[in-house]
C-alpha cells in the first residue's frame, strides 16, 4: 500500500460526484453564465489547481480548468473533442445554445443528438470530472513534494503470484493513479512476486511496438468499447482501424473481424463463457510490428445497472486460453509468434484491484511458461504508480 506522507491532504478535494453535479449544471447555461452559477466543486478545483484565487476570477479559473481537463482527455480524440463542444470551448460555440453545443458534440461522436444525450454525454461529463480530479491530485502532489513530502511503499510490492490462491490486493493511492505526462519506458522485472521475468511497459497500449500478440480485455458479449472511450478496448480499436488520407476511419478492423468470429460460432447477441479468447488481426498496428489482437472475454455485465463483474479465476482462464491460441497459431506466421502482452485485466470497470489482477496473471503465466518456456511475456500498464504497485522497480 502506498502511504501518503504529504503535508496537504487530498481528502479535502471535491468528490467526483460533486464535480459531475457541477458539470451537469454548467452544460445547459454554458461558460458565459459561470459567474451567476454556484458550481462550488469546480470553483474549489480551480483554486486547488492555482487557476483561481476567489470569486472575482472564478469564471476564468473554471474555464482554464476545463480547457486543461479537455486536453488531458485528448483534444485529438473524439471524447476530448466532444467535451470541448459540450462546454463551448471551441471557437464559435462559447455563446451557442445548449442544443447547438450538444449537436456539435454529437457530430463528433457520429450519433444523433438524442443518442448522444442519453449515452455519450454521460461519458463526457463523467470523464471530464475524472480529468479535473487528476489535475487536482497532481497539483497537491507537487505542493507536497515542494514541502519535502514523500510517498513510500509499505509492506512490499504486492502479492505472490506463485501460490495457487493469490493474496489480497495491492492498493494504489488515488492521487497516483494517472501520471500520463511522464514519458513511457520499458523494464524487465518480476511482477507480483512471480519468479518468471516479464517485460513491463509503462505506456499507452497503442504505442507498443514489435510485440506479436496484444491481449485486450472485453465483455462476455465481445462488444468493444467505442473509439472515443479511454479504455484499453477503445484505444486498441482506434489504433488498429484503417484510415484514409483525411484521417477518417474506413475499416473498423477489430470490430469487423470480431463480429465475424461471433457469427461463425453462433453467438450474436449472446454471451460467451468467461475466459474465452477470440483472435483478430492487428489492422493498422501491423505497421508497428503487432501481428495479432486477442480479445479476452472476462467482464460480465451487472444485471439491471451499469458496470461489470470480473471473477479473478476467469482472468487466469483467459491467460491460459490466450497461450493455447498463440501456440495453435504460432507456426502459421513467419517468423513464428514468440511474444505476447497482457494488460491488467479486470482492473478498470471490472472492479478487480491492481494487485489482485497482477497476482492472478502472474501465477497463470508462470504456470504456462513452466510447460512451454519458448515465449517472451510482456505486461502493459498506463502509469508509474501502477507499475510500482505490482513490481519491484528502482526509483522512477
Amino acid at each position: 500500500m502506498l502511504v501518503r506522507m504529504g503535508l496537504e491532504s487530498e481528502l479535502s478535494l471535491p468528490a467526483h460526484a460533486a464535480l459531475v453535479e457541477d458539470l451537469r449544471a454548467l452544460r445547459r447555461p454554458g461558460l458565459a453564465n459561470v459567474r451567476v452559477l454556484g458550481l462550488p466543486a469546480l470553483r474549489a478545483a480551480a483554486e486547488t489547481c492555482g487557476l483561481s484565487t476567489g470569486p472575482d476570477d472564478a469564471p476564468a479559473g473554471i474555464e482554464n480548468l476545463l480547457r486543461q481537463a479537455v486536453r488531458r482527455l485528448g483534444d485529438q480524440d473524439a471524447l476530448g473533442r466532444a467535451a470541448a463542444r459540450t462546454y463551448g470551448l471551441v471557437p464559435g460555440l462559447r455563446g451557442a445554445t445548449a442544443f447547438e453545443r450538444r449537436r456539435a458534440a454529437a457530430e463528433v461522436a457520429g450519433v444523433s443528438t438524442e443518442t448522444f444525450r442519453r449515452r455519450q454525454e454521460v461519458q463526457v461529463v463523467n470523464q471530464t470530472a475524472e480529468a479535473v480530479l487528476v489535475l487536482c491530485h497532481e497539483q497537491v502532489r507537487r505542493r507536497n513534494a515542494g514541502a519535502g513530502a514523500t510517498s513510500s511503499p509499505a509492506g512490499g510490492t504486492g502479492g505472490t503470484g506463485g501460490a495457487v490462491v493469490p493474496p489480497g490486493p495491492v492498493t494504489v493511492a488515488m492521487g497516483d493513479q494517472r501520471d500520463d505526462d511522464a514519458p513511457p519506458f520499458t523494464v524487465e522485472t518480476t511482477v507480483a512476486d512471480a519468479p518468471t521475468p516479464f517485460v513491463l511497459h509503462v505506456s499507452p497500449v497503442d504505442l507498443l511496438r514489435d510485440v506479436d500478440v496484444i491481449v485486450s480485455s472485453e465483455n462476455v458479449y465481445l462488444e468493444m468499447s467505442k473509439t472515443f472511450w479511454p479504455t484499453l478496448s477503445g484505444t486498441l480499436r482506434r489504433a488498429c482501424a484503417v484510415r484514409d488520407a483525411s484521417g477518417e476511419i474506413v475499416d473498423d478492423v477489430l470490430v469487423r473481424e470480431l463480429n465475424a468470429w461471433v457469427r461463425r460460432f453462433g453467438r450474436p447477441g449472446l454471451p460467451v463463457r468467461p475466459g474465452t479468447v477470440a483472435p483478430t488481426s492487428s489492422g493498422a498496428m501491423a505497421e508497428q510490428g503487432v501481428r495479432r489482437i486477442y480479445h479476452a472475454a472476462v467482464a460480465v455485465p451487472l444485471a439491471g445497472r451499469d458496470g461489470y463483474e470480473v471473477a479473478p479465476a476467469n482472468i487466469a482462464r483467459a491467460v491460459r486460453e490466450a497461450f493455447a491460441l498463440a501456440r495453435a497459431e504460432r507456426a502459421a506466421f513467419d517468423p513464428p509468434l514468440r511474444s505476447i502482452c497482457f494488460p491488467l485485466m479486470g482492473s478498470g470497470r471490472g472492479g478487480v484491484s491492481v494487485g489482485s489482477s497482477a497476482s492472478w496473471i502472474g501465477w497463470a503465466i508462470h504456470e504456462e511458461l513452466t510447460r512451454d518456456p519458448d515465449w517472451t511475456v510482456h505486461l502493459v500498464v498506463r502509469n508509474r504508480a501502477t507499475a510500482r504497485a505490482i513490481a519491484d522497480l528502482p526509483d522512477l
